[in-house]
């Protein structure tokens, strides 16, 4: 884990109200896996870091995705290059991607696109043909960014691609990995049990302390996405005891 005072580089709008900031941090360009995530704080801003899973690497750079939800994210939104964040990470249990598998489907929806393009770049790394299924409400709210073998658009209102659910338009796979509202989640371990699925998930810290991300387990007890999470098993999270949806986007 670093924490590293990170500058801005760039930014990019990949869908309606949807945002790519890139930031330098190169120590946790070169260590960070798919599913982790950075908490940022920058002055003057929150009392509390965001959590963000990091997005895109590149050339020692790390770039989070985001949508104006509250006041901090429209303060990271008007940030300017050269304007300084405080980053710690890479956080979090991330995706355990295992050789030998053949294919394998990342199903995000809305911000849940946010650990896709590492997991795609690990799971081609390793052999696999990688089918990226990517849902939003309209064709408008989808990231016009995708990688994969296969890519497959969902739509609830049919504007694009596959009419309804991203779960209801993925294909099987040898894995299955996920991210999304809980709601689509839950859906995901009905149909695919040993996937796995990034949750989302209120924050503190983010380290582990503050016990303010706490994941109801099927078999009782709970976790801490922040730390054990936030990839878990699809089959292990007790999903009626968490919240469908969150009064804001959370990545992760």
């Amino acid at each position: 884990m670093f924490l590293l005072d990170a500058p801005v580089t760039a930014k990019r709008q990949v869908a309606r109200d949807m945002f790519v900031i890139a930031m330098d941090a190169p120590e946790i360009a070169t260590s960070v896996r798919a599913g982790q995530f950075v908490n940022l704080g920058w002055s003057p801003g929150p009392l509390l870091r965001r959590p963000f899973s990091v997005y895109r690497v590149d050339h020692g750079r790390i770039e989070i995705v985001l949508k104006a939800v509250g006041d901090g994210t429209a303060q990271l939104l008007a940030m300017r290059v050269g304007d300084r964040l405080s980053c710690v990470g890479p956080l979090g249990h991330g995706f355990d991607l295992m050789s030998g598998l053949r294919s394998v489907v990342l199903i995000s929806g809305g911000l849940g696109v946010a650990p896709m393009p590492l997991a795609a770049r690990e799971a081609k790394s390793l052999g696999m043909r990688v089918t990226w299924v990517h849902g939003a409400r309209t064709r408008d709210e989808l990231c016009s960014e995708a990688e994969g073998s296969d890519v497959i658009w969902a739509t609830d209102d049919g504007s694009k691609g596959f009419a309804g659910t991203a779960v209801a338009a993925a294909p099987d796979a040898d894995l299955v990995l996920a991210c999304g509202p809980n709601r689509m989640l839950s859906a995901v371990a009905g149909r695919w049990p040993e996937a796995l699925v990034a949750v989302e998930t209120y924050m503190g810290c983010g380290t582990g302390v503050c016990l303010g991300c706490a994941v109801p387990l099927r078999g009782g007890g709970y976790d801490r996405a922040c730390k054990e999470g936030p990839v878990y098993r699809a089959a292990d999270i007790d999903w009626a005891s968490l919240p469908s949806d969150l009064a804001y986007a959370v990545t992760p």
